[in-house]
This record gives C-alpha cells, structure tokens and sequence, in this order.
C-alpha cells in the first residue's frame, strides 16, 4: 500500500523538478527584429525585449548571416552619442530590457549579404543565471525597414 505513494510522490517531485528547471531557463522574447540593411554597408542592428522570472545575463548572441555578433549600449555624453561594446547584458528578474534604437542593441558585423526587408534570421542568445549556468535559447527575428 505504500509503494503506490510513495510511486505518486516520486513522480510528482520529478514533474515539479522539470518545471523549476524550465522557469529557469525560459527568458521571455519579444519585439525581435534586425534593421534592413544597404548594400556595402559593413555593420547592422538587432533588437529585441528580454524579460525573465529570475535574474540572468546574457552573455553570447550568435547567428549564422553573420560573422560577429556584439552587444552594444548608446549613450549621450555631453551632446555625443556614445556606442560601447559590452561583455554582458544583466537581465534582472521581473524587469523587460529593451533592446532598440538609440538605446542598447545587438550589433552585427561581417556579413555577406545586405539584411533585406522580408527575411527572417535565426539568432541563439545564450544565457547564464546566478548558479552559472549556461542556456542557449533560439529566436528567429523579421528584418524590417527602419521605423
């Protein structure tokens, strides 16, 4: 008679256990899309809203149309607008970062073809929480024409 329970028990923890791991790992993604981009011109833009239940960091963005992919923050300082790379983007618990002109954003170099209105672009954002942990997650983003 107690076998039964403590089966139930047991698969109840497990399931449970799965949806802990999983809120952890899910980072919200919203607003995604890449600014279309000119031929000759060497570098575009990426944007995106990360919103998250537990504080994360992203730490890797990647996409096969392009060589490099770097997070960038803008800033005015003293009437100039300042563009700086970043090593890693802090999403607090709770807190929607967005990603979008003028403000943080991700940048790409090195690709072979102009970013045409139209398509859509694979990326892999790769997430680290407190415990260190790494998790990539995909998100595919429309190229639009500036707004």
């Amino acid at each position: 008679m107690h076998a039964p329970h403590f089966l139930l028990r047991m698969i109840v923890s497990i399931c449970l256990l799965g949806v802990a791991v999983l809120a952890q790992a899910d980072v919200k993604m919203t607003d995604a899309w890449v600014r279309a981009s000119n031929p000759g011109q060497s570098v575009a833009a990426a944007y995106i809203t990360l919103s998250s239940p537990q504080d994360v960091t992203l730490v890797y963005a990647e996409t096969e149309r392009a060589g490099t992919v770097e997070m960038h923050s803008m800033t005015m300082q003293n009437g100039v607008m300042k563009m700086r790379s970043m090593e890693e983007l802090p999403v607090p618990a709770g807190k929607p970062v967005k990603l979008a002109p003028g403000g943080l954003h991700l940048m790409l170099f090195e690709f072979p073809t102009p970013f045409k209105a139209g398509e859509q672009v694979k990326f892999r954002l790769c997430f680290k929480d407190k415990q260190g942990k790494i998790t990539d997650q995909f998100v595919t983003m429309p190229v639009k024409a500036a707004p």
